[in-house]
């Protein structure tokens, strides 16, 4: 099968000016030659395409594939993650991964809460902050936690996100709102455990691949998962499967979450335990990161048993399977 790959270098947006933290969603070399050789090593001929605007330059010249991988982040607007396949589907090519809507509602934390929440899966209670009018609109119980409402890789969160008061409340707010350009979600803290959860597969056929709990060590950030703890990992985090009767309720609220929000082929869902140990949603990553090494899914793939090529695999099977069911 010919492949397109559709891609955010991070090296190019680091060249073009980005900070690190800016860039910090954006892939490196090693996650695309990382996928590239798992989809050759499957039997797929693969062509590099890299950005949207590549993809639009070679549409218009006329070049096709059979399907397209794609793990474009887009630059932005909430709607970056669905620019690509919107495209695609213009165009009638196939991809993996989440449609333009499942990919626009998901990347907005609140909205994406608010769908979670009306299909019964358990959240944590929650405010959006627009503007620094809505800050005395939050009744919610503190101690809160705020972050902004469509970054991923956590950014915008640390040891800072958590709020013990109105007065941090409205400071953290205000400096979320000025630094990144976008709404905060405010929500009340659950102090429980951490657990990330891979999942492949679509609807009925959508099944969890692994959990895997986060464990902050000493050195770490305390009470956040964010962008300084992922970037440090190996030092600073340890990454553990939980016992089976954490794994099998994080994995029965992950699942409900992806079935409800209509999320395709491959992702992950990020939980944490309330105040009486129920897992609650709390974010869902349907364009998770694949570096072979470093990104949250191949790790708790691996710590569970399936290798990358196999979770590479499985991801493709999972839209060839449905893009057959949807065109019959």
């Amino acid at each position: 099968m010919n492949i397109g790959f559709t891609y955010d270098l991070k090296d190019d947006y680091l060249k073009a000016g980005l900070s690190e933290e800016a860039a910090a969603e954006f892939d490196a070399i090693d996650t695309i030659e990382g996928v590239e050789g798992a989809l050759r090593s499957l039997g797929h001929r693969v062509e590099r395409i890299g950005s949207v605007k590549r993809l639009v330059e070679l549409l218009v010249a006329g070049k096709r594939w059979d399907l397209v991988f794609n793990i474009a982040e887009g630059v932005r607007g909430i709607g970056r993650e669905a620019q690509v396949p919107t495209l695609l589907d213009a165009y009638d090519i196939p991809y993996v991964f989440s449609d333009p809507m499942v990919l626009a509602l998901c990347l907005h934390k609140g909205m994406t809460k608010r769908v979670v929440r009306d299909g019964g899966v358990p959240t944590a209670k929650f405010h959006v902050v627009a503007d620094e009018c809505d800050i005395a609109g939050v009744q919610l119980e503190y101690p809160l936690f705020a972050k902004p409402v469509a970054e991923g890789t956590g950014k915008g969160i640390g040891a800072f996100s958590k709020i013990s008061d109105a007065k941090v409340l409205r400071e953290r707010c205000l400096d979320l709102l000025e630094k990144h350009r976008q709404p905060v979600l405010v929500e009340e803290y659950l102090p429980g455990r951490e657990c990330t959860v891979g999942i492949v597969g679509t609807g009925r056929d959508a099944r969890v691949v692994g959990v895997m709990e986060v464990v902050f060590k000493p050195t770490a950030e305390r009470d956040a998962y964010g962008l300084h703890n992922k970037k440090n990992y190996k030092e600073i985090m340890e990454y553990v499967v939980p016992e089976k009767v954490l794994y099998e309720a994080c994995g029965e609220v992950a699942l409900a979450a992806w079935r409800v929000l209509e999320c395709r082929d491959g992702g992950r869902v990020d939980v944490r335990c309330d105040r009486h140990g129920v897992p609650n949603f709390i974010e869902v990553n349907p364009l998770a990161g694949l570096h072979p090494i470093d990104s949250d899914l191949p790790i708790l793939a691996r710590l569970n048993g399936t290798d990358y090529r196999t979770l590479i695999g499985m991801i493709m099977d999972s839209a060839l399977r449905r893009i057959e069911r949807d065109r019959r």
